[in-house]
């Protein structure tokens, strides 16, 4: 991260954080590569994150994440600020190493709560995965199982309740995950038997392969990215962040843009001062990896005036990078709301309405406020 920083500005710094995103240009590539790109998806809404990937495939179809999800190709995890994702089973466990830095298992409300000593915690996590080698069980099933255990009866009233907190450390450390639907519930299911799941790794060698992967698809970051996306996402820890950064000195390069410094992969750096401004329109949906892998407060994405609507969900328009309007659709009308200064671009905007009708295999009407 030495020498002079290369000087670029963040229209075109935007520009190339699209590339990275496959928002400009899309990529002809699986869901599953989608979500292996962007690191994780929120999983919270499932239309929301099937619109998260195909708004980056160039020839992708509604329900390509669920089955990408059915055939074990994706898992969701508890993961970010404690929310479902989608993750990639081969490189899930870097992330989930990283949440589980803060050993909420070992904390004295934890223990007193639960009624768990933290040494108690490994054989726990034993049963819960020897209960689950039948198949993906409902919470309270899971709660069943583990009350035939006299260790863990005073457990089942917590699995009838959904668990709660209890369900999420044992995601992060790879002994469950997300499982189909059953009779309108959610189920968890073992990742023992997804020969994708490469497991969860130590966490200094974990920390470091996350942080890079970060830089790779959201560069440039500044350091305060990194630690909203690590520090307030997976409470990394500013020290350990500090650590992390220094190791990978050899990997990245720093940019100055606008007078900001900021990250990118060393080995993009060329390609990166050769990126040029694009007006490229795209139609995200709400809580996008693009607004929220950067944060709502980040101004260079999300304008001020317009972080109240992107905080409550709405669906933005991105216009060369930057939130300039919302969304809506109802049925086969989708209105657009345009709240930049300047005239809309109504040709990219039309195109990209008649895109999302292509994917959902509908035809959309469009009306521009």
């Amino acid at each position: 991260m030495g020498g002079r920083p290369a000087s670029v500005t963040w229209t075109s710094a935007l520009s190339w954080r699209m590339r990275q995103h496959l928002l400009e240009p899309r990529g002809d590539i699986s869901a599953t590569d989608v979500v292996r790109r962007l690191g994780a998806v929120l999983a919270m809404d499932e239309s929301l994150a099937d619109s998260a990937i195909t708004a980056r495939q160039a020839h992708g179809q509604a329900g390509d994440l669920a089955r990408a999800h059915a055939s074990g190709e994706v898992v969701v995890a508890f993961a970010y600020r404690g929310s479902l994702h989608y993750l990639t089973p081969e490189d899930a466990g870097l992330y989930l190493s990283v949440r589980c830095a803060g050993r909420q298992w070992e904390l004295r409300s934890w223990v007193e709560h639960y009624r768990l000593e933290a040494q108690e915690w490994p054989d726990f996590r034993a049963a819960v995965r020897e209960a689950l080698r039948g198949g993906p069980l409902t919470v309270p099933e899971l709660g069943e199982e583990l009350a035939r255990h006299r260790a863990y009866r005073h457990l089942r009233a917590v699995f009838d309740d959904g668990a709660g907190t209890l369900i999420k450390p044992l995601s992060w450390q790879g002994d469950l995950s997300l499982g189909p639907g059953k009779d309108g519930r959610r189920t968890v299911q073992s990742l023992e038997s997804n020969p994708r799941w490469a497991g969860v790794p130590d966490l200094e060698d974990a920390g470091p392969r996350a942080v890079l992967a970060y830089v790779r698809t959201y560069g440039p970051v500044t350091r305060a990215h990194v630690d909203y996306w690590f520090g307030e996402g997976l409470s990394a820890g500013r020290r350990r962040l500090d650590r992390w950064l220094a190791g990978l000195a050899d990997e990245l390069a720093t940019v100055e843009i606008e007078g900001v410094e900021a990250y990118v992969a060393a080995d993009d750096l060329e390609a990166f001062r050769a990126a040029r401004p694009t007006g490229s329109v795209r139609l995200l949906p709400g809580h996008d990896q693009w607004v929220m892998g950067v944060s709502t407060k980040d101004v260079r994405v999300t304008p001020p005036q317009l972080r109240e609507w992107m905080t409550r969900k709405a669906h933005p328009v991105v216009a060369g990078g930057v939130v300039s309007g919302t969304w809506a659709r109802t049925g086969d009308d989708v209105t657009v709301t345009w709240l930049a200064e300047g005239r809309a671009p109504v040709t990219a905007i039309r195109d990209e309405v008649q895109r999302m009708g292509a994917a959902l295999g509908r035809e959309l009407r469009v009306d521009l406020e």
